[in-house]
């Protein structure tokens, strides 16, 4: 217990799915939760029963002065911040040809152009109080090739090759801020459910080690946040995590019984 204490941090997205596990563990951790998010009913709602301090806002991660605002309140109330999880993201289901201008522009604003915003305006809070770590939420999708998910890939991937820029650009400037990025393959979360046009599992993902082809749990991936969230981490900077169960290394499925 403790592997935060003290620290402060910012989850955006972190109403539903892998944002609200992150926020779970970061809590039961000893972190104080600033919950971000457009759904803000649901953010209060998780904001309520983390306790230990943490806060809802409404938060559209595109939004420049939005993110202005946040970083100002978190400045103005806590003085610091230590952690930042760029998790909020959306995807469209097309290939190249049937992908819309607007859909490929609102992927990347979300999922890209959002984890730039945040970086840029809570570095120099981060860096004010001492230092912190950034999270950056990217996908295997940004290593491999899925063809119904042209946006999703060209955001990810962005994210992907942004987060090594901005962790040397912390160390060139001599700032004691670290910044990663996680890839997640097939998350038991809403988002995904959605995207893959299936049914929500009939229970919950089990413990222990999972077969091939099985999805994690949002669980799975906030432990991994957590790590890379606490001073445990703290030789790790511009490193990318895949948390795939292997899938990306291993196209090999079960054979029927």
């Amino acid at each position: 217990m403790g592997r935060v204490s003290n620290k402060v941090a910012v989850v955006t997205g972190g109403a539903n799915g892998i944002g609200a596990a992150t926020c779970e563990r970061l809590s039961d951790e000893g972190a104080t939760v600033v919950v971000a998010d457009v759904d803000v009913d649901s953010a209060r709602d998780l904001a309520a029963r983390l306790g230990n301090g943490a806060l809802a806002r409404a938060h559209d991660v595109t939004s420049e002065s939005g993110w202005a605002r946040l970083m100002a309140e978190i400045l103005g109330t806590f003085g610091r911040l230590d952690v930042l999880v760029n998790n909020a993201g959306i995807a469209f289901v097309a290939d190249v040809v049937d992908t819309t201008l607007e859909q490929f522009r609102r992927v990347n604003a979300v999922s890209s152009e959002g984890t730039f915003l945040g970086c840029k305006y809570a570095i120099p809070v981060m860096h004010r109080g001492g230092g912190g770590s950034i999270v950056n939420v990217s996908s295997i999708a940004s290593h491999m090739g899925y063809s119904q998910f042209c946006a999703y890939s060209a955001a990810k991937g962005a994210v992907r090759s942004m987060t090594k820029s901005i962790a040397i650009a912390c160390q060139m400037r001599q700032y004691q801020i670290r910044c990663n990025s996680i890839h997640p393959g097939s998350i038991e979360t809403a988002m995904t459910r959605i995207a893959e046009g299936r049914a929500a599992v009939a229970s919950p993902v089990p413990d222990g080690v999972l077969p091939i082809g099985a999805s994690g749990a949002p669980r799975d991936v906030a432990n991994l946040v957590l790590f890379l969230a606490s001073d445990e981490s703290r030789f790790i900077t511009g490193a990318e995590y895949v948390i795939d169960n292997g899938s990306m290394i291993c196209q090999e499925v079960p054979l029927p019984a």
